[in-house]
């Protein structure tokens, strides 16, 4: 079962930093796009970044430009360095990843998935 864990939510006043990181596990491995949404209290969930699965092309939300940097840190992980942070941030963050995951059994045989899996999210909150 592919699954996806988020760390490095947190309290930050404005003007702070942050670092969100998430590591997909569950399969032998994989050719997918990855990325952050995040969704405020009585909002819906909108996309933040996404990287390709070679981290050659990147794509963000206008609202995070120049401020947020993702990263494919290897081929399983994705990371979001959070600067300059604004109370409009504060939000739940969700890591996704959509594509295709190949298992490996122990007879060696090789079956693959197309799949879009989120992780749990993790609670950014930017507050003075």
């Amino acid at each position: 079962q592919v699954q996806l864990v988020e760390s490095g939510g947190g309290s930050v006043q404005p003007g702070g930093s942050l670092r969100l990181s998430c590591a997909a596990s569950g399969f032998t491995s994989s050719n997918t796009v990855m990325g952050w949404y995040r969704q405020a209290p009585g909002k819906e969930r909108e996309l933040v970044a996404t990287i390709s699965s070679t981290g050659g092309k990147t794509n963000y939300a206008d609202s995070v430009k120049g401020r947020f940097t993702i990263s494919r840190d290897d081929a399983d992980t994705v990371s979001l360095e959070m600067n300059s942070l604004k109370p409009e941030d504060t939000a739940v963050y969700y890591c996704n990843a959509e594509g295709v995951f190949y298992f490996s059994d122990a007879g060696g045989a090789v079956r693959w998935k197309q799949l879009e899996v989120w992780g749990q999210g993790t609670l950014v909150t930017v507050s003075s």
